[in-house]
């Protein structure tokens, strides 16, 4: 087969719509460089109804008109006035070089106020179109191939004759396994330094690669009536989509295909059999395996796309999308499906409408399907979580006024007159308890029975997401044909940089065919496993280190606001001053820091954590992920929840106690106490700000910098009528869509589950802030997939992967946390054990509590390195105060068993013991009973899958039947002799129905 480039005759292959074709043109063999078009050409959206203008000189500036008056609408103009008018301008010999007197371009640069380069080049553009076809076409130039994969390649070094080789041998490779190529010169591009490659594969070729890759085709059209009936389903009405978005295609049941029994499928047109997805993924397939050396090397190791894009050979490679997604394609036979996902799907008037998950899937591919499709159920999840844990706050609310304790603290005759020991060394002076007023009632907000409640209710609702999304994912294996994909993935989805390290072959013992191993000695396999897992201790080792940074600045600032804030000068600010104190200003100021180290971090993981599993060489794209997934999440998990770990189980758990005090690592820090109000509340504002800081700035990110990098890219263009940028240019200039691309918004998601599971007992409104953030999330990929994105490579997945044994361990780890927080880091079972054994009234109530909790020190005992400096003691405190109070439960000074531990904490220690056993129990066998009462796999999904492998059995039986049929006929007829006798076709028809 022929190369066909971009040179062939006259044709021209920059090809203007009708309105705008003219008569006459030139082919110039040296295209000018471009020059740059200034940026008030506007936004390249507003140029694209250009054929709402007319293409008459109107559109022409005045040549006292300077360029810098450019709007869009005569930006366009311009351009289509000059595309038409300028054969008019262009001499009239046919000579293949531009032969443009000087005052001609001159004239040219006036009347447009483009530069004479500028100029040069629209002219060049703007050649005759015999065709008479669209630049937004995704057809070879006959409109009848279509474009199932383009590559592109820059050659500026006249004299690297190396990358040329490996591309014409590479081309030449693929055009021997039956692909068809077709080039675009450099002179038709943009830049004019572009060349684009577009590869269209023919029907034996797709159908030789969809009978090796076992793709499932429709045979037999569904006969299963849907006899689901929904009740009150009129009022999901105003949630969905119509039915031609939501189902794009009847149901079929389906049967891999096979090339030598094509007749056996339902193929009505060769050429859309396929849909545009499968055919993108079977030429990646091809690029991916092809060579780029000649058949005589034996160097296993030069073949593939990826190699080649490494290399620089090729600058990128990648599917069209099927049309502009603000506006349909022109042609009949082209689906507008980008155009269909923006408006039902990408756009944000939408976000109370139901994913049109069909489309999805048969536009990107069942991989980005299957994600949008658990991001949609996760959300409709975390409705009732919301629900639940906004009562819970509610609740709170409402109890605001029977908070007792806090009423004590905030008393001037009890916590007025209860004097505080320093909570630091040297720079913290003495200070009132009702000093913390505002804070406990702050506590009081999310420290309540309710949490309790909403603790044990998390426990169970995990259970019920992960239960039926398994329910929800077996249904869309069956509708999306993934049912036995595991085998497909393993057995053929080889990853191409696996195949060129192996040099062996070994018997598959089930499938009795030779297969491609990896030789690895236990010397080189042991060492890269202790460089692989020694990295990953490092890096977590690393992050431990930042977090004790942060622990220390926490230590040493508190100190300082401490001796600032101890005149109050805060409390001048009307309406936030009473509230901000020395711990709450360093737990802030502390959790930006630590947020701001996380986001750091995350940049280096991702290289760290790919380096390590491309050393280990996994076998297929599926083992690859899962190893890449499960190196990242231990990074993530240290990285994000380390800091809230040590807020929820160590701050304030090693003390000591006045005189006695514990230090960090033998310095002079001492160890955290926690804030007056209890560790709770400063493990919320924790929570709050790593958690809504990573969504907002991942929002931000995920929208503003593909945006942002693509109108730069772009920039050039803006100027440039649609009829003159073609479609693979259009796609040429976004953002391609990483191999990671897909990875990072499943580690976003389950970080995000982390926090709303693991630490929701400190914080019910965390499901509520997932809601909204979830709401947007799913719209923010969606348009960003759709409109600054090149369009991916299809690819298959029948789960989640990796992701969900890590869901389900987080479910489990999240009982226990939930329950230790409730235990250790809440007040809750203190209060409970005092009203229930230490009230001294006998009465039910909570009177005394905080006199109660709190013990005595003779400050005369405190040390002189312990003791506050005289300047730094409040004005009211003088010597006549000899006793200060802590928060533990120690005998008095002067007790026998003086500053140790009383009878009542032992009796705390137990209840919360009893306690965590107790809920963690009573949750897990929750948890369990509903995890057997619901079955993974819906019962009318199990029909269908059963019906139809016993239809393909049927169905191919009488299809040989058949066959055997028609041949033995044909062979009778040549024949003279008796014909044989053979068995009866009814009797082979009632045997295939007892298959």
């Amino acid at each position: 087969m022929h190369r066909i480039t971009g040179r062939a005759g006259g044709d021209s292959l920059i090809e203007m719509s009708p309105t705008d074709s003219f008569n006459g043109g030139y082919d110039f063999m040296t295209p000018p460089e471009p020059a740059g078009v200034s940026s008030d050409c506007g936004d390249p959206d507003d140029i694209n109804d250009y054929n709402q203008h007319s293409s008459t000189g109107t559109g022409y500036l005045q040549q006292d008109q300077p360029e810098s008056t450019l709007t869009p609408h005569v930006c366009v103009e311009t351009c289509e006035s000059l595309a038409t008018s300028l054969a008019s301008l262009a001499p009239s010999d046919h000579s293949d070089s531009p032969q443009f007197e000087p005052q001609t371009l001159e004239r040219i640069s006036t009347l447009t106020g483009f530069s004479r380069k500028r100029a040069l080049f629209l002219k060049f553009r703007s050649r005759i179109d015999k065709q008479q076809q669209s630049k937004d076409s995704v057809f070879f130039r006959d409109g009848v191939r279509r474009i199932d994969f383009v590559l592109s390649y820059v050659d500026e070094k006249e004299g690297d004759r190396k990358q040329e080789e490996k591309r014409k041998i590479y081309e030449a490779n693929l055009v021997k396994v039956g692909l068809e190529l077709e080039t675009e010169d450099k002179s038709e591009s943009d830049d004019g330094k572009t060349y684009f490659v577009k590869i269209h594969a023919p029907w034996e070729v797709l159908a030789t690669y969809a009978d090796v890759l076992k793709i499932k085709v429709p045979f037999k059209a569904n006969d299963i009536p849907d006899n689901k009936e929904i009740p009150m389903n009129w009022l999901s009405t105003p949630f969905r989509l119509p039915e031609h978005i939501m189902h794009p295609e009847p149901d079929y049941f389906t049967a891999p295909f096979n090339k030598s029994k094509s007749d056996f499928y339902l193929i009505d047109d060769k050429d859309t059999f396929f849909p545009p997805s499968t055919r993108n993924r079977i030429v990646y397939y091809i690029l991916s395996r092809c060579s780029y050396v000649r058949d005589e090397c034996v160097d296993r190791d030069k073949k593939g796309i990826k190699r080649l894009l490494n290399n620089g050979a090729y600058t990128a490679a990648f599917p069209l999308h099927d049309c502009r997604y603000w506006k349909r394609s022109s042609y009949a036979n082209c689906e507008s499906e980008r155009y269909d996902l923006h408006k039902y799907w990408a756009s944000f008037c939408c976000f109370f409408k139901e994913q049109p998950l069909n489309l999805i899937r048969k536009y990107y591919g069942e991989k980005i399907g299957i994600y949008f499709a658990w991001l949609g159920f996760y959300t409709e999840m975390l409705l009732f979580a919301a629900v639940v844990g906004t009562l819970c706050f509610v609740y709170g609310l409402l109890t605001y006024d029977e908070n007792e304790w806090s009423k004590e603290i905030c008393r001037e005759d009890i916590g007025g007159k209860i004097v505080m020991c320093p909570l630091c060394d040297k720079k913290c002076g003495y200070w009132k308890l009702n000093s913390t007023c505002n804070s406990s009632w702050q506590s009081h907000l999310f420290d309540n029975v309710g949490t309790v409640f909403f603790a044990i209710f998390m426990g169970i609702w995990v259970t019920l997401f992960l239960e039926f999304w398994k329910r929800r994912q077996a249904r869309l294996e069956y509708e999306w044909d993934l049912v036995d994909f595991e085998e497909e993935q393993q057995q053929l989805q080889l990853r191409p940089e696996y195949e060129t390290k192996c040099t062996n072959r070994k018997l598959n013992r089930i499938t009795q065919e030779m297969e491609l191993v990896l030789k690895r000695t236990p010397t080189d396999l042991m060492g890269k496993l202790f460089i692989c897992w020694a990295t990953v201790m490092l890096w977590i080792s690393l992050i431990i280190a930042c977090i004790i940074g942060v622990i220390a600045y926490r230590l040493a600032v508190y100190a300082a606001f401490a001796s600032i804030m101890k005149d109050s000068p805060t409390s001048q600010l009307h309406v936030v001053g009473p509230y901000i104190t020395p711990q709450l200003a360093t737990s802030v100021t502390a959790s930006c820091i630590n947020f701001i180290i996380i986001m750091i971090l995350n940049l280096m993981y991702e290289r760290v954590a790919i380096w390590i599993t491309d050393m280990e060489i996994p076998k297929t794209h599926l083992e690859y992920e899962n190893k890449l997934t499960v190196k990242m999440f231990l990074f993530q998990f240290v990285n994000y929840y380390s800091s809230c770990f040590y807020v929820a189980f160590f701050k304030g758990k090693f003390v000591g106690y006045p005189g006695n005090y514990a230090y960090m690592f033998g310095s002079k820090l001492r160890n955290e106490e926690c804030d007056p109000g209890g560790c709770l509340i400063e493990l919320t504002t924790q929570l709050v700000i790593v958690m809504t800081g990573k969504q907002v700035w991942g929002n931000i990110q995920e929208a503003l910098v593909p945006w942002l990098m693509n109108w730069w890219g772009s920039r050039k263009a803006r100027c440039h009528p649609e009829s003159l940028y073609s479609r693979w240019e259009q796609d040429h200039d976004l953002q391609p869509f990483g191999q990671l691309g897909l990875f990072q918004e499943y580690l976003e998601m389950v970080i995000q589950f982390g926090f709303i599971t693991l630490f929701v007992a400190s914080f019910p409104l965390a499901p509520l802030l997932a809601l909204f953030n979830n709401i947007i999330e799913v719209r923010v990929d969606a348009w960003k997939l759709t409109t600054q994105f090149r369009r991916p490579v299809a690819a298959k997945a029948h789960s989640i992967g990796a992701w969900e044994e890590i869901l389900n361990g987080m479910a489990v780890l999240s009982v226990v946390t939930n329950a230790f927080i409730v235990a250790f880091t809440s007040d809750m079972i203190p209060r409970l054990v005092y009203m229930y054994a230490y009230q001294p009234d006998g009465q039910m109530n909570m009177k005394g509590y905080i006199d109660n909790s709190l013990s005595m020190f003779n400050i005369s005992a405190i040390p002189l390195d312990n003791r506050p400096d005289d300047e730094e003691n409040p004005p009211w405190f003088n010597s006549s105060i000899t006793i200060c109070r802590y928060r533990d439960y120690r005998y008095p000074p002067g007790h026998e068993k003086e500053y140790h531990h009383t009878m009542q904490f032992w009796h705390i220690l137990a209840a919360k013991l009893a306690f965590i056993i107790i809920m963690e129990h009573v949750v897990f066998v929750v948890k369990f009973f509903v995890a057997w009462m619901i079955p993974d796999v819906p019962s009318d999904v199990k029909a269908r899958v059963k019906r139809e492998r016993y239809l393909v059995q049927e169905y191919l039986h009488n299809y040989e039947v058949e066959k055997l049929k028609i041949q033995l006929s044909k062979n009778c007829d040549d024949c003279t002799c008796t014909p044989m006798i053979y068995p009866s076709l009814p009797k082979h028809e009632v045997l295939s129905e007892c298959l």
